[in-house]
């Protein structure tokens, strides 16, 4: 409630702006400074689906909070943090003492809409159409609602049972039905479900799942992962846990090659599961994407970062397994596209990182299963499908956002896509 009292409720709030779900944010806060918790909740309810989780893993740095007019000359107020007390603080209740921060559930409107995906972009898409009355299912592959929430972000930073699927709960609270292990392409297809189950439109969520490799000698060693594989085995199938069957080797010396949130997320989860951790990043810390928060707790924990460093092989012992990483010091050269400075390789700097697993966390891309088997969907030249701004696709009633279009993004991002197409389903159907 002290920490809420800082802000100045700006006449032009840029944090709203900021927020790619545009949550009310002065609104809310005032709320806390009076203390009417309910009230806050209720405020980011008509924007958020999933404000516990926001809290926790949103960027708030380069969005809301790195809007903040206080920011300029001190620290932000801390909005992520806030809105991480107000969805706690509710979960932490029984619904009948929560009031007006209830979602009721809709009049049936008569109309069926089918989700694919349960992640971020598949839940905000899904909540906001059941709260205008459509009749909502979600087709999740795995058998476990959250996709990237659920497999890919570890339980240390985002608690599975005490978090996601409390909000996971307030969605399907609303009326949305989830339907796991069902892969669209495989057990049945987008024709099928508007052609004879009755699905007069479909969202395709299904995030960015294709993990990326370098193209180097060694990778197909055993102890090599993508971080999805070793993220999926140690979140979803519960490996971190002694009473839990799920094989996963960590090994005594790990290398994570990247330098995003998911580098940091496989780096810290491979400490706690006993390996000396090490990441390697082609270019120096300045250019980090991962998250400043997140590479302060990585190195308070104590792993080591070997900067202006790449890959080139990975060496195997005489059983098949790695023993060593094979690696050359890098310089930065003239800035790229993105405008950060390039990497060059520095002849004859080659050297040996030893080590017994490695983990490749190089991004993602879209699984093309989707647009492979429904015709008339159009992929880009990076194999997400085709979509207008609003996330019509190249075919009438299919609409898509997140990370299924742009790649790997954010989990606010993919949210912010989610409820823009579900605007645009609630219009098609309508015949606006």
């Amino acid at each position: 409630m002290l920490e809420a009292t800082r802000c100045l409720h700006c006449k032009n709030p840029r944090c709203v702006g900021g927020c790619p779900v545009n949550i009310q944010i002065p609104e809310f806060i005032s709320h806390i400074v009076t203390g009417d918790i309910d009230a806050a909740a209720a405020v980011i309810a008509k924007d958020s689906s999933l404000p516990a989780v926001c809290g926790r893993v949103c960027p708030q740095e380069t969005q809301c909070e790195g809007q903040c007019i206080l920011g300029i000359k001190g620290e932000p107020v801390a909005i992520g943090k806030l809105e991480r007390f107000v969805a706690d603080y509710q979960h932490a209740r029984p619904v009948g003492e929560r009031g007006s921060a209830v979602a009721i559930k809709a009049v049936p409107n008569g109309h069926k809409v089918a989700v694919i995906g349960s992640g971020p972009a598949g839940l905000a898409c899904a909540a906001d159409l059941a709260k205008w009355g459509y009749d909502v299912t979600i087709f999740e592959a795995l058998h476990k609602a959250g996709g990237v929430l659920a497999y890919g972000i570890p339980e240390f930073r985002l608690p599975k049972d005490k978090v996601l699927q409390k909000e996971i709960d307030e969605v399907t609270g609303l009326g949305v039905k989830i339907e796991t292990d069902v892969i669209i392409g495989r057990t049945t297809d987008i024709d099928d479900l508007m052609e004879n189950e009755g699905f007069e439109a479909v969202f395709i969520g299904t995030g960015a799942g294709l993990p990326r490799f370098m193209g180097i000698p060694g990778e197909n060693l055993s102890g090599v992962f993508s971080a999805n594989e070793f993220l999926t085995r140690n979140n979803l199938m519960k490996a971190y846990r002694d009473d839990y069957l799920t094989p996963i080797h960590a090994g005594k010396k790990c290398c994570v090659v990247g330098g995003g949130n998911v580098a940091m997320d496989a780096a810290r989860t491979a400490l706690r599961l006993g390996a000396d951790t090490t990441i390697v990043y082609r270019r120096s810390e300045a250019e980090l994407p991962a998250r400043k928060e997140e590479v302060h707790h990585a190195k308070e924990e104590g792993i080591d970062f070997r900067m202006l460093t790449n890959p080139v092989e990975i060496l195997s012992d005489e059983n098949g397994w790695v023993r060593a990483m094979k690696c050359i010091r890098m310089e930065l050269g003239e800035p790229d596209a993105s405008g950060r400075r390039s990497p060059v390789p520095v002849d004859g700097s080659e050297f040996e990182i030893e080590c017994d697993t490695v983990i490749m966390a190089l991004g993602t891309s879209p699984n093309p299963l989707i647009a492979q088997t429904t015709p008339g969907l159009e992929r880009t030249r990076r194999g997400g499908l085709v979509a207008d701004e609003a996330g019509a696709t190249t075919r009438k009633g299919i609409f898509a956002g997140g990370d299924a279009v742009t790649g790997a993004a954010t989990v606010i991002l993919a949210m912010g896509a989610g409820r823009k197409a579900a605007e645009a389903i609630d219009a098609y159907l309508k015949g606006e």
